[in-house]
């Protein structure tokens, strides 16, 4: 059984709930698990698993910088051993926008840092216009008002599909 690091970044706390959830199937096949938050990574960390498996959300069409700068950092061992990446956001909400060679987010986002990860996954985040200040929830608002998506300002709506979450962290205990 291996020894898996699942590294997460998350804005509003979508992205390391979608964590919690692949540690729990991952843990369910008999592999160990470390979730951490990215800031909380180390290269003794990285260097002490078997695999590695980085979450990320975007906020408006962007992953946080400290995401790409730890992939830059430590390229060279997330290219060692197995390592997956996936990326949380509401464009993925779109069945035509949620796989990893469709959905424009990932595909940006992996080949600027030219890093081919062993497995790649898109998740659909939540959207819940409450928990925003009021400069996030217009914006929000005005994005999805051009997406098609929703706008009532007293949206909460999860939009993950967690079947395809337990997927990919089975996918995950597949990695080698």
């Amino acid at each position: 059984m291996s020894n898996t690091l699942l590294i997460y970044s998350t804005t509003d706390g979508h992205t390391k709930k979608i964590s919690l959830k692949m540690q729990a199937v991952i843990e369910q096949q008999g592999h160990t698990v470390t979730l951490l938050p990215v800031e909380e990574v180390t290269t003794d960390t990285l260097a002490s698993h078997d695999a590695i498996v980085i979450g990320a959300s975007i906020r408006y069409g962007k992953h946080q910088k400290v995401v790409s700068h730890f992939i830059e950092q430590h390229k060279a061992q997330l290219e060692s051993k197995p390592s997956a990446f996936y990326t949380v956001n509401l464009v993925a909400r779109k069945p035509e926008k949620c796989q990893p060679d469709t959905n424009p987010y990932i595909i940006k986002f992996l080949t600027q840092l030219e890093w081919k990860p062993s497995l790649q996954g898109v998740f659909a985040g939540k959207l819940n216009y409450q928990q925003y200040g009021p400069i996030d929830r217009n914006m929000i608002r005005f994005i999805m008002w051009m997406t098609k998506g929703p706008t009532d300002p007293k949206t909460n709506m999860e939009f993950t599909d967690w079947t395809s979450v337990d997927q990919f962290a089975l996918a995950v205990c597949d990695m080698k």
